[in-house]
Protein backbone atom coordinates (compact mmCIF):
# COMPACT_ATOMS: atom_id res chain seq x y z
CA UNK A 1 0.00 0.00 0.00
CA UNK A 2 1.62 3.77 -0.80
CA UNK A 3 1.48 6.61 1.24
CA UNK A 4 -0.29 9.42 -0.49
CA UNK A 5 1.29 12.79 1.15
CA UNK A 6 -1.19 14.70 -0.46
CA UNK A 7 -3.74 12.74 1.80
CA UNK A 8 -4.55 14.70 5.22
CA UNK A 9 -5.46 11.44 6.69
CA UNK A 10 -2.14 9.30 5.38
CA UNK A 11 -0.27 12.14 6.63
CA UNK A 12 -1.66 12.26 9.86
CA UNK A 13 -0.87 8.59 10.11
CA UNK A 14 2.77 8.62 9.42
CA UNK A 15 3.33 11.52 12.00
CA UNK A 16 1.37 8.99 14.43
CA UNK A 17 3.54 6.38 13.69
CA UNK A 18 6.78 7.78 13.98
CA UNK A 19 5.88 9.54 16.92
CA UNK A 20 4.86 6.37 18.61
CA UNK A 21 7.88 4.74 17.43
CA UNK A 22 10.05 7.33 18.91
CA UNK A 23 7.84 7.50 22.15
CA UNK A 24 8.67 3.24 22.05
CA UNK A 25 12.44 4.11 21.36
CA UNK A 26 13.19 6.61 24.18
CA UNK A 27 11.54 4.35 26.56
CA UNK A 28 14.02 0.98 25.69
CA UNK A 29 16.57 4.04 26.25
CA UNK A 30 15.88 4.73 29.16
CA UNK A 31 15.34 1.49 30.48
CA UNK A 32 18.60 0.74 29.33
CA UNK A 33 20.65 3.85 30.45
CA UNK A 34 18.66 5.25 34.06
CA UNK A 35 19.44 1.96 35.39
CA UNK A 36 23.23 1.73 35.03
CA UNK A 37 25.25 2.09 38.26
CA UNK A 38 21.72 3.73 40.10
CA UNK A 39 19.90 2.61 42.88
CA UNK A 40 16.71 0.60 42.13
CA UNK A 41 14.52 3.14 44.14
CA UNK A 42 16.25 6.02 42.03
CA UNK A 43 16.23 4.16 39.00
CA UNK A 44 12.39 3.38 39.31
CA UNK A 45 11.25 7.02 40.49
CA UNK A 46 13.59 8.30 37.32
CA UNK A 47 11.99 5.47 34.77
CA UNK A 48 8.22 6.67 36.09
CA UNK A 49 8.80 9.98 35.35
CA UNK A 50 9.92 9.24 31.89
CA UNK A 51 6.92 7.07 31.28
CA UNK A 52 4.25 9.14 32.94
CA UNK A 53 5.63 12.94 32.31
CA UNK A 54 7.89 11.62 29.20
CA UNK A 55 8.50 15.35 28.08
CA UNK A 56 9.30 16.88 31.61
CA UNK A 57 11.10 13.50 32.93
CA UNK A 58 13.28 13.67 30.11
CA UNK A 59 13.90 17.80 30.36
CA UNK A 60 14.70 16.87 34.46
CA UNK A 61 16.67 13.49 33.63
CA UNK A 62 19.15 15.68 30.83
CA UNK A 63 19.13 18.65 33.50
CA UNK A 64 19.63 16.84 36.88
CA UNK A 65 20.13 12.93 36.64
CA UNK A 66 24.17 12.90 36.72
CA UNK A 67 24.55 12.49 40.42
CA UNK A 68 28.37 13.60 39.61
CA UNK A 69 30.60 16.20 39.37
CA UNK A 70 32.69 16.60 35.74
CA UNK A 71 35.50 14.88 34.75
CA UNK A 72 37.79 17.66 35.44
CA UNK A 73 36.27 18.44 39.00
CA UNK A 74 36.49 14.54 40.02
CA UNK A 75 40.22 14.47 38.85
CA UNK A 76 40.82 17.63 41.14
CA UNK A 77 39.59 15.44 44.39
CA UNK A 78 41.46 12.83 43.38
CA UNK A 79 44.60 14.94 43.23
CA UNK A 80 43.60 16.39 46.35
CA UNK A 81 42.94 12.87 48.11
CA UNK A 82 46.33 12.03 47.68
CA UNK A 83 47.65 15.32 48.76
CA UNK A 84 46.03 14.59 52.30
CA UNK A 85 47.34 10.81 52.33
CA UNK A 86 50.97 12.80 52.03
CA UNK A 87 49.98 15.22 55.22
CA UNK A 88 48.87 12.68 57.38
CA UNK A 89 50.88 11.10 60.33
CA UNK A 90 50.63 7.47 59.60
CA UNK A 91 50.50 6.17 55.85
CA UNK A 92 48.41 3.08 56.46
CA UNK A 93 45.89 5.10 59.02
CA UNK A 94 46.26 5.36 62.37
CA UNK A 95 47.49 2.37 64.61
CA UNK A 96 44.53 0.04 66.43
CA UNK A 97 44.22 1.71 69.89
CA UNK A 98 43.64 -0.91 72.24
CA UNK A 99 41.38 0.50 74.50
CA UNK A 100 38.75 0.60 70.90
CA UNK A 101 36.28 -1.86 70.52
CA UNK A 102 37.00 -3.98 67.14
CA UNK A 103 34.14 -2.21 65.40
CA UNK A 104 35.12 0.57 65.92
CA UNK A 105 38.61 0.01 64.61
CA UNK A 106 37.24 -1.10 61.45
CA UNK A 107 35.18 1.92 60.82
CA UNK A 108 38.11 4.13 61.73
CA UNK A 109 39.67 2.39 58.77
CA UNK A 110 37.32 2.72 56.46
CA UNK A 111 36.98 6.47 56.66
CA UNK A 112 40.66 6.11 56.28
CA UNK A 113 40.21 4.16 53.34
CA UNK A 114 37.23 6.11 51.68
CA UNK A 115 38.49 9.72 52.62
CA UNK A 116 42.38 9.29 53.27
CA UNK A 117 41.50 11.32 56.99
CA UNK A 118 43.42 9.79 59.57
CA UNK A 119 41.92 9.11 62.81
CA UNK A 120 43.78 12.08 64.96
CA UNK A 121 44.33 11.54 69.17
CA UNK A 122 45.06 15.37 71.31
CA UNK A 123 41.56 17.08 70.40
CA UNK A 124 38.81 19.24 72.58
CA UNK A 125 35.39 20.17 71.75
CA UNK A 126 33.09 22.30 72.78
CA UNK A 127 29.58 22.74 71.99
CA UNK A 128 27.60 25.38 71.24
CA UNK A 129 24.30 25.29 71.12
CA UNK A 130 23.06 29.26 71.08
CA UNK A 131 22.93 31.14 67.80
CA UNK A 132 23.41 34.32 68.32
CA UNK A 133 25.82 33.05 70.69
CA UNK A 134 27.50 30.96 68.32
CA UNK A 135 28.41 33.94 65.52
CA UNK A 136 29.80 36.10 68.53
CA UNK A 137 32.38 33.11 69.34
CA UNK A 138 33.24 32.85 65.88
CA UNK A 139 33.89 36.35 65.79
CA UNK A 140 35.79 36.60 68.79
CA UNK A 141 37.99 34.31 67.19
CA UNK A 142 38.67 35.75 64.44
CA UNK A 143 39.68 38.78 66.30
CA UNK A 144 42.47 37.09 67.80
CA UNK A 145 43.69 35.94 63.95
CA UNK A 146 46.89 36.47 63.30
CA UNK A 147 47.88 34.44 60.08
CA UNK A 148 45.15 33.32 57.99
CA UNK A 149 40.89 32.93 58.52
CA UNK A 150 39.50 30.65 56.42
CA UNK A 151 35.88 30.73 55.88
CA UNK A 152 34.05 27.80 53.92
CA UNK A 153 29.93 28.24 54.19
CA UNK A 154 26.80 26.35 52.45
CA UNK A 155 25.23 30.03 53.08
CA UNK A 156 27.34 33.39 53.67
CA UNK A 157 25.40 36.37 54.60
CA UNK A 158 25.89 40.05 55.71
CA UNK A 159 22.88 40.88 57.86
CA UNK A 160 21.97 42.34 61.09
CA UNK A 161 22.85 39.30 63.15
CA UNK A 162 26.01 38.34 61.26
CA UNK A 163 27.59 42.11 61.01
CA UNK A 164 30.04 40.93 63.92
CA UNK A 165 31.23 38.43 61.92
CA UNK A 166 32.10 40.36 59.01
CA UNK A 167 32.98 43.11 61.36
CA UNK A 168 35.95 40.50 62.62
CA UNK A 169 36.42 39.70 58.74
CA UNK A 170 36.84 43.06 58.19
CA UNK A 171 39.31 44.10 61.12
CA UNK A 172 41.50 40.83 60.63
CA UNK A 173 41.93 41.95 57.03
CA UNK A 174 43.03 45.71 58.07
CA UNK A 175 45.63 44.04 60.67
CA UNK A 176 47.55 41.90 57.70
CA UNK A 177 45.61 38.92 58.48
CA UNK A 178 45.03 36.68 54.75
CA UNK A 179 41.26 36.07 54.90
CA UNK A 180 39.97 33.40 52.31
CA UNK A 181 36.22 32.77 51.97
CA UNK A 182 34.21 29.87 49.95
CA UNK A 183 30.52 30.23 49.97
CA UNK A 184 27.94 27.96 47.68
CA UNK A 185 27.05 29.73 44.92
CA UNK A 186 23.21 28.99 44.18
CA UNK A 187 22.37 29.09 48.29
CA UNK A 188 24.16 31.99 49.19
CA UNK A 189 23.20 34.03 46.04
CA UNK A 190 19.03 32.82 46.50
CA UNK A 191 19.46 34.95 49.86
CA UNK A 192 18.24 38.77 50.47
CA UNK A 193 21.52 40.12 50.98
CA UNK A 194 24.29 38.55 48.57
CA UNK A 195 24.84 41.72 46.50
CA UNK A 196 25.34 43.49 49.96
CA UNK A 197 27.57 40.61 50.81
CA UNK A 198 30.28 40.03 47.65
CA UNK A 199 30.13 44.05 47.88
CA UNK A 200 31.47 43.95 51.27
CA UNK A 201 34.28 40.69 50.94
CA UNK A 202 35.20 42.71 47.85
CA UNK A 203 35.72 45.94 50.01
CA UNK A 204 37.32 45.10 52.88
CA UNK A 205 39.96 42.91 50.41
CA UNK A 206 39.01 39.33 51.73
CA UNK A 207 39.67 36.78 49.21
CA UNK A 208 36.75 34.88 48.21
CA UNK A 209 35.16 32.29 45.63
CA UNK A 210 31.80 30.58 44.58
CA UNK A 211 31.30 26.78 45.20
CA UNK A 212 30.18 25.27 42.64
CA UNK A 213 29.18 27.99 40.15
CA UNK A 214 26.20 28.18 37.96
CA UNK A 215 27.28 30.59 35.74
CA UNK A 216 27.29 28.77 32.01
CA UNK A 217 28.11 31.68 30.35
CA UNK A 218 31.30 31.94 31.90
CA UNK A 219 31.71 27.88 31.58
CA UNK A 220 31.05 27.24 34.73
CA UNK A 221 28.33 24.57 34.80
CA UNK A 222 27.55 21.47 36.50
CA UNK A 223 24.06 19.70 37.80
CA UNK A 224 23.09 22.46 39.55
CA UNK A 225 21.47 21.14 42.28
CA UNK A 226 24.74 19.53 43.44
CA UNK A 227 25.82 21.76 46.73
CA UNK A 228 28.42 22.37 49.12
CA UNK A 229 26.95 22.20 52.26
CA UNK A 230 29.80 22.54 54.92
CA UNK A 231 29.95 24.72 57.61
CA UNK A 232 33.79 25.38 58.52
CA UNK A 233 35.50 28.04 60.30
CA UNK A 234 39.49 27.99 60.94
CA UNK A 235 41.29 30.18 62.51
CA UNK A 236 45.12 29.99 61.91
CA UNK A 237 44.84 26.71 62.25
CA UNK A 238 44.67 26.42 66.18
CA UNK A 239 40.88 26.81 66.70
CA UNK A 240 38.03 25.70 64.05
CA UNK A 241 34.22 25.20 63.67
CA UNK A 242 32.12 23.26 61.86
CA UNK A 243 28.79 21.79 62.69
CA UNK A 244 25.04 22.59 61.34
CA UNK A 245 25.07 26.29 61.44
CA UNK A 246 24.75 28.83 58.12
CA UNK A 247 26.06 32.74 58.80
CA UNK A 248 22.84 33.93 58.43
CA UNK A 249 20.11 35.74 60.67
CA UNK A 250 18.18 33.06 62.37
CA UNK A 251 15.41 33.08 60.10
CA UNK A 252 16.73 33.03 56.92
CA UNK A 253 16.16 36.45 56.12
CA UNK A 254 12.60 35.30 54.40
CA UNK A 255 8.95 36.58 54.95
CA UNK A 256 7.59 33.39 54.88
CA UNK A 257 9.62 32.35 57.53
CA UNK A 258 9.67 35.96 59.67
CA UNK A 259 5.52 35.25 59.12
CA UNK A 260 5.19 32.34 60.39
CA UNK A 261 8.07 33.03 63.47
CA UNK A 262 9.98 30.41 62.47
CA UNK A 263 13.70 29.88 63.78
CA UNK A 264 16.66 28.04 63.44
CA UNK A 265 17.94 25.63 66.08
CA UNK A 266 21.65 24.96 65.23
CA UNK A 267 24.76 23.09 66.67
CA UNK A 268 27.93 23.91 66.41
CA UNK A 269 31.33 22.25 67.91
CA UNK A 270 34.49 24.60 68.27
CA UNK A 271 37.51 21.96 68.41
CA UNK A 272 41.14 22.77 69.24
CA UNK A 273 44.19 20.22 68.18
CA UNK A 274 45.24 18.27 65.44
CA UNK A 275 41.58 17.80 63.98
CA UNK A 276 41.88 21.44 63.19
CA UNK A 277 44.42 20.87 60.81
CA UNK A 278 42.37 18.00 59.34
CA UNK A 279 39.27 20.45 58.87
CA UNK A 280 41.56 23.30 57.05
CA UNK A 281 42.55 20.53 54.59
CA UNK A 282 38.99 20.10 53.43
CA UNK A 283 38.86 24.11 53.03
CA UNK A 284 42.63 23.91 51.59
CA UNK A 285 41.05 20.96 48.99
CA UNK A 286 37.76 22.98 48.59
CA UNK A 287 39.62 26.28 47.70
CA UNK A 288 42.07 24.64 45.38
CA UNK A 289 39.20 23.13 43.14
CA UNK A 290 37.11 26.50 42.83
CA UNK A 291 40.26 28.46 42.73
CA UNK A 292 43.09 26.11 41.08
CA UNK A 293 45.51 27.74 43.81
CA UNK A 294 46.90 25.00 46.63
CA UNK A 295 47.40 25.96 49.90
CA UNK A 296 50.85 24.61 50.51
CA UNK A 297 52.00 26.89 52.79
CA UNK A 298 49.45 26.52 54.72
CA UNK A 299 49.17 22.89 55.65
CA UNK A 300 50.51 21.28 58.21
CA UNK A 301 51.45 17.77 58.81
CA UNK A 302 48.20 15.90 60.97
CA UNK A 303 50.18 14.15 64.07
CA UNK A 304 48.31 12.82 66.55
CA UNK A 305 48.90 14.05 70.71
CA UNK A 306 49.62 10.77 72.80
CA UNK A 307 46.79 12.01 75.77
CA UNK A 308 43.95 9.92 76.87
CA UNK A 309 42.36 12.50 78.65
CA UNK A 310 41.80 14.58 75.45
CA UNK A 311 39.28 13.36 72.13
CA UNK A 312 40.11 11.07 69.70
CA UNK A 313 38.51 12.66 66.03
CA UNK A 314 38.12 11.75 62.25
CA UNK A 315 37.38 14.43 59.72
CA UNK A 316 34.83 12.85 57.02
CA UNK A 317 34.45 14.26 53.66
CA UNK A 318 31.52 13.35 51.77
CA UNK A 319 30.30 14.44 48.54
CA UNK A 320 29.49 13.80 45.00
CA UNK A 321 33.49 14.48 44.31
CA UNK A 322 34.22 10.84 46.42
CA UNK A 323 33.31 7.94 44.41
CA UNK A 324 31.49 6.44 47.29
CA UNK A 325 28.96 7.86 49.79
CA UNK A 326 31.10 8.35 52.25
CA UNK A 327 29.09 9.73 55.17
CA UNK A 328 26.25 7.39 54.37
CA UNK A 329 29.11 4.81 55.25
CA UNK A 330 29.94 5.79 58.05
CA UNK A 331 26.61 6.40 59.38
CA UNK A 332 25.77 2.49 58.51
CA UNK A 333 28.75 1.03 60.10
CA UNK A 334 28.10 3.16 63.70
CA UNK A 335 24.37 1.75 63.14
CA UNK A 336 25.18 -1.34 63.16
CA UNK A 337 28.47 -1.44 65.68
CA UNK A 338 26.18 0.06 68.15
CA UNK A 339 25.51 -1.86 71.43
CA UNK A 340 23.19 -0.20 73.76
CA UNK A 341 21.55 3.10 72.25
CA UNK A 342 21.53 5.25 69.11
CA UNK A 343 20.27 9.14 69.16
CA UNK A 344 19.81 10.45 65.95
CA UNK A 345 18.74 13.90 65.36
CA UNK A 346 17.81 14.97 61.97
CA UNK A 347 16.34 18.15 60.15
CA UNK A 348 15.69 16.09 56.95
CA UNK A 349 15.45 12.49 57.96
CA UNK A 350 14.69 10.71 54.52
CA UNK A 351 16.75 7.17 54.70
CA UNK A 352 17.17 5.18 52.03
CA UNK A 353 16.78 1.38 52.26
CA UNK A 354 19.81 0.16 54.04
CA UNK A 355 19.66 2.85 56.61
CA UNK A 356 16.25 2.27 57.28
CA UNK A 357 17.29 -1.54 58.07
CA UNK A 358 19.73 -0.90 60.10
CA UNK A 359 17.68 1.40 62.45
CA UNK A 360 15.03 -0.92 63.16
CA UNK A 361 17.68 -3.55 63.33
CA UNK A 362 18.91 -2.17 65.64
CA UNK A 363 16.25 -1.76 67.58
CA UNK A 364 15.63 -5.64 66.94
CA UNK A 365 18.75 -6.19 68.45
CA UNK A 366 17.90 -4.72 71.95
CA UNK A 367 19.19 -1.14 71.39
CA UNK A 368 16.85 2.20 72.01
CA UNK A 369 16.74 4.17 69.24
CA UNK A 370 15.70 7.82 69.86
CA UNK A 371 14.75 10.29 66.49
CA UNK A 372 14.48 13.57 66.67
CA UNK A 373 13.15 16.03 64.48
CA UNK A 374 10.76 19.25 63.98
CA UNK A 375 7.18 19.55 64.73
CA UNK A 376 6.87 21.65 61.45
CA UNK A 377 9.11 21.85 58.18
CA UNK A 378 10.73 24.78 56.01
CA UNK A 379 10.68 22.46 53.12
CA UNK A 380 7.59 21.08 52.19
CA UNK A 381 8.78 17.82 49.53
CA UNK A 382 10.95 17.17 52.28
CA UNK A 383 9.15 17.47 54.68
CA UNK A 384 6.39 15.12 53.36
CA UNK A 385 9.15 12.77 52.53
CA UNK A 386 10.23 12.19 55.74
CA UNK A 387 6.79 11.73 57.26
CA UNK A 388 6.23 8.39 54.94
CA UNK A 389 8.97 6.95 57.39
CA UNK A 390 7.31 7.42 60.41
CA UNK A 391 4.56 4.27 60.52
CA UNK A 392 7.62 1.95 59.76
CA UNK A 393 9.70 3.49 62.42
CA UNK A 394 7.26 3.30 65.40
CA UNK A 395 6.36 -0.18 64.41
CA UNK A 396 9.70 -0.84 65.14
CA UNK A 397 10.34 0.19 68.12
CA UNK A 398 11.90 4.07 67.41
CA UNK A 399 10.93 7.00 69.61
CA UNK A 400 10.79 9.56 67.57
CA UNK A 401 10.33 12.94 69.13
CA UNK A 402 9.48 16.20 67.88
CA UNK A 403 11.01 19.49 68.40
CA UNK A 404 7.93 21.92 68.99
CA UNK A 405 7.45 24.72 66.89
CA UNK A 406 8.04 27.99 66.00
CA UNK A 407 11.37 26.44 65.61
CA UNK A 408 13.31 24.10 63.07
CA UNK A 409 15.77 21.58 64.46
CA UNK A 410 18.21 22.13 62.28
CA UNK A 411 21.08 20.25 64.08
CA UNK A 412 22.70 17.48 62.59
CA UNK A 413 24.66 15.01 64.93
CA UNK A 414 23.86 11.15 66.62
CA UNK A 415 25.34 9.33 69.33
CA UNK A 416 26.24 5.95 69.68
CA UNK A 417 26.24 4.31 72.63
CA UNK A 418 28.32 6.31 75.88
CA UNK A 419 31.57 7.27 73.76
CA UNK A 420 31.10 7.61 70.33
CA UNK A 421 29.34 10.74 68.39
CA UNK A 422 28.90 12.20 64.92
CA UNK A 423 28.37 15.95 64.19
CA UNK A 424 28.67 18.17 61.11
CA UNK A 425 26.82 19.28 58.24
CA UNK A 426 25.10 16.02 56.74
CA UNK A 427 21.42 15.38 56.96
CA UNK A 428 20.26 11.57 56.97
CA UNK A 429 18.43 12.00 53.30
CA UNK A 430 19.39 11.03 50.02
CA UNK A 431 20.56 14.34 48.97
CA UNK A 432 23.26 15.16 51.36
CA UNK A 433 24.18 11.18 51.06
CA UNK A 434 24.83 11.35 46.98
CA UNK A 435 24.34 15.08 45.94
CA UNK A 436 25.75 17.41 48.33
CA UNK A 437 29.44 18.06 49.38
CA UNK A 438 29.51 17.51 53.24
CA UNK A 439 31.20 17.10 56.38
CA UNK A 440 31.13 15.23 59.51
CA UNK A 441 33.45 14.68 62.16
CA UNK A 442 33.47 11.08 64.23
CA UNK A 443 34.76 11.87 68.02
CA UNK A 444 35.30 8.92 70.51
CA UNK A 445 35.38 10.03 74.20
CA UNK A 446 33.00 9.44 77.20
CA UNK A 447 33.08 13.42 78.14
CA UNK A 448 31.90 14.69 74.13
CA UNK A 449 28.83 12.15 74.95
CA UNK A 450 27.88 13.55 78.33
CA UNK A 451 28.05 17.28 76.38
CA UNK A 452 26.02 15.36 73.95
CA UNK A 453 23.84 14.37 76.34
CA UNK A 454 23.06 17.63 77.71
CA UNK A 455 21.91 18.79 74.28
CA UNK A 456 19.72 15.60 73.72
CA UNK A 457 17.89 16.18 77.01
CA UNK A 458 17.14 19.81 76.09
CA UNK A 459 15.60 18.22 72.84
CA UNK A 460 13.95 16.02 74.88
CA UNK A 461 12.45 18.43 77.08
CA UNK A 462 10.96 21.10 74.61
CA UNK A 463 9.98 18.19 71.94
CA UNK A 464 6.46 16.45 71.54
CA UNK A 465 6.82 12.48 71.82
CA UNK A 466 4.95 10.72 68.82
CA UNK A 467 2.80 7.43 68.91
CA UNK A 468 2.09 5.09 66.78
CA UNK A 469 -1.77 5.85 67.73
CA UNK A 470 -1.56 9.34 67.13
CA UNK A 471 -0.30 8.92 63.97
CA UNK A 472 -2.37 6.42 62.43
CA UNK A 473 -5.13 9.34 63.10
CA UNK A 474 -3.26 11.31 60.55
CA UNK A 475 -5.82 11.88 57.47
CA UNK A 476 -6.03 10.32 54.28
CA UNK A 477 -4.65 13.73 52.25
CA UNK A 478 -1.83 13.84 54.54
CA UNK A 479 -0.79 10.01 53.92
CA UNK A 480 -1.33 10.61 49.96
CA UNK A 481 0.93 13.45 50.08
CA UNK A 482 3.74 11.42 52.02
CA UNK A 483 3.46 8.90 49.99
CA UNK A 484 4.09 10.74 46.42
CA UNK A 485 6.73 13.24 48.34
CA UNK A 486 8.73 9.84 48.87
CA UNK A 487 8.60 8.75 45.63
CA UNK A 488 9.75 11.89 44.68
CA UNK A 489 12.53 12.05 47.01
CA UNK A 490 14.18 8.71 45.15
CA UNK A 491 14.71 11.29 42.32
CA UNK A 492 18.46 11.42 42.13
Amino acid sequence: MLIDFTDPSDTSLVILSLLLLVDFAVRVTAIIIIPRNRRPTAAMAWLLAVFFIPYIGIALFLLIGNPKLPRKRMAKQRRMDAFIRANSDVPGGRPHNEDWPEWFASVAQLNRNLTSMPMVDGNTATLLEHYDDTIMAMAAEIDKAEKFVHVEFYILSCDQTTRVFFDALEAAVARGVTVRVLMDHWASWRTRDYKHTVKRLTAMGAQWHLMLPVQPLKGKFQRPDLRNHRKILVVDGHVGFMGSLNVIDRSYNKRSNIKRGLKWQELVTRVEGPVVDALNLIFITDWYIESEELLEKEVRVLESIDDPTLLECQVVPSGPGFEGENNLRLFLALLYGAQHRIVITSPYFVPDESMLYAITTAVDRGLRVDLFVSEIGDQALVWHAQRSYYEALLRAGVRIYMYKAPYILHSKHFTIDDDVAVIGSSNMDMRSFGLNMEVSMLVRGESFVRDMRVVEDHYRSVSKELTLDEWMKQPLRSTVLDGLARLTSALQ
